[in-house]
């Protein structure tokens, strides 16, 4: 299949491990160029080698880039996206990649609090590196399990009041928010973490006055619950007929059976993925659709079926 309008065919430059199950990856225009500008805090969408698309956040200056520079974490429940990343991709091979997008803008604001948990740290060390060379107020706050699961460890260690907090897996040694959160504040709060992070921070942030608290959250929806059951997916314009895995989601399955397909956020909120359903219920997982859109599309990134079968329009 031809690339969508805008996908960019980029070199791996190169591949260094910055911490435990975290690597660092830089990519390049074979031909030098510039790439397309970014601001802080936005992100690419990759094509992984296992052929899911996935948003990683850049962490390089974004005036006429010659490089993008991304860190993935291998996530031990990986569906294949970070750990073919890690597995797969090495120096000198291309991988494909949508233009930048900024869904975590930096506001203009007196002073700011940046908070980052585990690989959350991506967008918000690219708004700290920036605030910085702008010489503008801000504090950063980064926790960890441990110092061995800590990425670029020593240049935010390096950064004025910034805070580095390891809690070693122990519930009892949580950071403790409340002190920056009791009274509302005049700053810009940036969070970008694991769920139990922003959820703490959306809780004891409620009095705050709305629009000052910040989140990046590349999650989407569950493609995948516990009590999910297979189904079959029929293409109307083959007739072929494609088992659907409990572990699975439509389009995994299509591509894992060499269908060609078309995705990007894969987390059921771009719209990139939908198809005509012709017949069949659908148990509908995404965040795009309209309702009355519902009896007649669905997204096959996330959603799934009620009946035993569902024929779409492929």
């Amino acid at each position: 299949m031809d690339m969508p309008e805008g996908r960019m065919a980029l070199h791996v430059t190169s591949c260094k491990m910055l911490a435990t199950d975290i690597c660092e990856f830089t990519l390049a225009l074979p031909d030098g160029g510039s790439l397309p500008s970014f601001t802080p805090g936005a992100h690419i969408t990759v094509e992984t080698p296992s052929g899911a698309m996935r948003r990683y956040s850049l962490l390089n200056e974004g005036t006429e880039p010659a490089v993008y520079v991304i860190a993935v974490k291998r996530d031990t429940a990986s569906r294949g996206g970070s750990s073919s990343m890690h597995n797969a991709l090495k120096e000198g091979d291309t991988i494909k990649v949508d233009p930048p997008e900024n869904d975590f803008e930096l506001v203009a604001a007196s002073k700011y609090l940046l908070i980052a948990g585990g690989i959350g740290i991506t967008p918000i060390l690219s708004m700290a590196r920036h605030l910085g060379q702008e010489g503008r107020s801000f504090k950063l706050i980064y926790c960890t399990r441990t110092a061995e699961e800590t990425a670029y460890l020593e240049e935010i260690m390096a950064i004025p009041g910034a805070t580095v907090h390891h809690d070693n897996g122990d519930l009892d040694d949580y950071y403790d928010f409340w002190d920056h959160f009791e009274e509302p504040g005049t700053e810009h709060v940036y969070c970008c973490g694991p769920a139990p992070l922003m959820e703490e921070i959306k809780a004891i942030s409620g009095h705050w006055t709305e629009g000052r608290i910040h989140f990046e959250d590349f999650a989407g929806v569950d493609v995948v619950r516990p009590d999910d059951t297979p189904f079959t997916v029929e293409l109307k314009s083959s007739g072929r007929a494609i088992e659907v895995p409990a572990d699975r989601s439509i389009l995994e399955a299509l591509r894992e059976a060499g269908e060609p397909t078309v995705s990007s956020c894969e987390s059921g909120t771009c719209g990139t993925c939908k198809c005509r359903l012709v017949a069949g219920e659908a148990d509908h997982r995404d965040l795009v659709l309209m309702d009355e859109e519902k009896d007649d599309h669905i997204m096959i990134c996330v959603s799934r079926a009620k009946s035993e079968k569902l024929v779409v329009d492929l």
